[in-house]
């Protein structure tokens, strides 16, 4: 069986990319990986269109859209409008990532939750799912209660569903995204030592809820930890988690990519 994989989350317009850029998308197509997600922060709100502008340079490159937690303090009400706009672009899959950051508070959070939740309703304007940022404090799991109770006041009923990226959090937390509708996704963190909480929802998580990821250029798995993260590499991911799930590669490379192109439509898109 020929291994394929999506990258579900790569921030790929940064800087630390500008001097190989095409080199990094030669080395996924290389590793077998079919398609990414690319994800539309950028540097902040008026940065949103960053991953359009490689969606369009690249036929196997999707995007997304949407002011980081870090960043909610600098949004304004032009810059949700053209978000607005820009969010019915055809390369556009989701909105995000979006939610809420307790560990660094560059936004007080107050600001983080006002703005969480005017994206919520304007990704259900339009249709979109969400891709969730979801970090709580060092010493407590608030953020997650609050993501919660904010989904459930804002966002279950809409049917639309969403991705927990980068899952760190526990497997009841897994439980609670799967029971709204939202897809569970995993970086190269479970390969950590000490990440025993995602290697433990990774084993939870039924593998047609699942996708994999790089989050790249963060988190780089090991045998990479510590260097540049890139797409190429969501290869060590899938691999750590066949290994604890007790299956092949193949399989999780298989399972993700059509967990990934079932959820985004993708399959009706290409008929």
């Amino acid at each position: 069986m020929t291994c394929m994989f999506v990258d579900s989350h790569a921030h790929l317009e940064g800087r630390k990319y500008d001097a190989d850029r095409a080199d990094v998308f030669a080395r996924a197509r290389e590793a077998g990986v079919a398609a990414i997600l690319a994800i539309g922060n950028g540097e902040g709100p008026r940065d949103v269109d960053c991953a359009i502008q490689l969606a369009e340079q690249h036929d196997n490159v999707w995007a997304t859209l949407g002011v980081h937690p870090h960043e909610a303090s600098l949004v304004t009400e032009p810059d949700y409008a053209r978000m607005t706009e820009l969010a019915r672009h055809p390369q556009i899959l989701a909105w995000g990532e979006i939610g809420l950051d307790y560990h660094y508070d560059h936004s007080p959070r107050d600001v983080q939750q006002q703005v969480f939740i005017r994206q919520l309703q304007l990704a259900r304007s339009v249709k979109l799912p969400v891709v969730l940022h979801i970090r709580p404090s060092d010493n407590s799991e608030n953020a997650w209660d609050d993501c919660f109770r904010i989904l459930a006041d804002h966002w279950d009923d809409s049917g639309l569903g969403g991705i927990l990226h980068c899952f760190t959090g526990t497997v009841e937390h897994a439980r609670k995204g799967l029971d709204i509708g939202f897809i569970v996704s995993f970086a190269g963190n479970v390969t950590y030592p000490k990440a025993q909480n995602i290697r433990d929802a990774a084993r939870f998580v039924p593998a047609d809820r699942m996708l994999i990821e790089t989050d790249c250029p963060y988190l780089a798995p090991i045998p990479h930890r510590g260097k540049r993260n890139e797409p190429a590499f969501v290869q060590h991911t899938a691999q750590a988690i066949a290994d604890l799930r007790g299956t092949a590669v193949e399989q999780i490379g298989q399972q993700t990519s059509d967990n990934f192109n079932r959820f985004f439509a993708l399959y009706e898109r290409h008929k």
